[in-house]
């Protein structure tokens, strides 16, 4: 792709409304694989969703993140991230309102699903003590970065003894929605379903790289703010296929792949910050977080406060059918985003 900045402004949104699209279309049909291939494993939807699914909607993120930070762009690169986590916790707003039966938070029942909201909150926590404290490097890369992987991979571990080997049960209610098999998981092909969640997945990731040249341009040619470009529109564009595949969960009636998809995301996507740590050669990419980044990092922890305080309480039915959880992460979110614009 030719040098960004060269390019004029309306050719740069376009080829970035191109790029969101295409990562849009490709996301689109990541729910009906990802639900196909959790009943063929027997891995749940939650899992599923938190581990498959999530990792492949959040390529194009990562790409955009570390593609930033390797071109000397670190609070674009942060910012995408921290973004991105507020704005997909966001989209289970829309997902509530498109499931018209219960609140969502009440019908999703998945202890899973609460493992990582909670492993979410620390990870952020780990990027932020990593701002506030000394500014060290190692070969280029801040000590927290390798912990962030690690604390990563032990939620997972932790998720998956949960589901298998639960210490605690919801209320089981007539709403509540359990993650049980399609009559038909028996002739999905594991090799061909792994294939084609691979095939999108790779979709989505050229797609982001685009995102990241194009945004980079955006920030070079009209003068926008990183953390700016970052919060909204690169943050927005890349976690379409987040916003497509919880809508088509939750209207395949997989209401945990749909939770699942966006909580596990999440955690996978404060690796961005780590991934774009390692790319950044300067130094701590941490240390150069400015304070609308470190902002979209602490909104980004209170969403998620809101959303698991939602799946415990569990509240039947609320106004419209959605729960004071999405009302207040609407609210959180879109009042963040006013902060950051002006």
């Amino acid at each position: 792709m030719p040098n960004p900045a060269a390019l004029p402004l309306p050719v740069l949104i376009l080829l970035f409304l191109a790029a969101a699209a295409i990562i849009l279309a490709a996301g689109s049909r990541l729910a009906g694989a990802a639900d196909k291939l959790a009943d063929a494993t027997g891995l749940g939807e939650a899992m599923t969703g938190a581990i498959i699914m999530g990792a492949i909607t959040s390529l194009p993120g990562i790409v955009t993140s570390v593609a930033a930070a390797a071109q000397n762009h670190p609070e674009l690169a942060v910012s995408n991230a921290m973004g991105g986590i507020a704005a997909q916790t966001a989209f289970l707003v829309i997902a509530d309102f498109a499931y018209r039966r219960a609140n969502l938070e009440h019908a999703a029942v998945s202890l899973a699903n609460l493992v990582d909201g909670a492993a979410l909150i620390g990870l952020i926590a780990l990027v932020l003590l990593a701002a506030s404290g000394p500014e060290v490097s190692i070969l280029g890369v801040h000590p927290v970065t390798p912990f962030l992987f690690a604390a990563y991979l032990f939620s997972k571990d932790v998720a998956l003894k949960a589901r298998k080997y639960p210490m605690w049960k919801a209320e089981q209610t007539t709403e509540t929605r359990y993650d049980r098999p399609d009559d038909d998981h028996g002739k999905h092909s594991i090799v061909r379903l792994s294939a084609e969640v691979a095939f999108l997945g790779l979709i989505t990731a050229v797609a982001g790289f685009a995102v990241a040249q194009t945004g980079i341009g955006l920030i070079e040619t009209a003068g926008l703010q990183e953390s700016l470009v970052g919060a909204v529109f690169t943050a927005l564009a890349t976690s379409t296929p987040e916003l497509v595949t919880t809508i088509a969960a939750v209207r395949r009636g997989a209401l945990q792949l749909a939770v699942g998809g966006i909580l596990g995301g999440n955690t996978f996507d404060v690796l961005f910050a780590g991934a774009a740590d390692a790319a950044y050669r300067e130094g701590s990419i941490y240390h150069v977080m400015g304070a609308d980044t470190v902002f979209l990092s602490v909104l980004a922890v209170v969403m998620t406060t809101i959303l698991l305080m939602g799946l415990l309480r569990r509240q039947p039915h609320g106004f419209a059918n959605i729960g004071f959880e999405s009302f207040a992460v609407l609210l959180f979110y879109l009042g963040g985003l006013l902060v950051i614009a002006i």
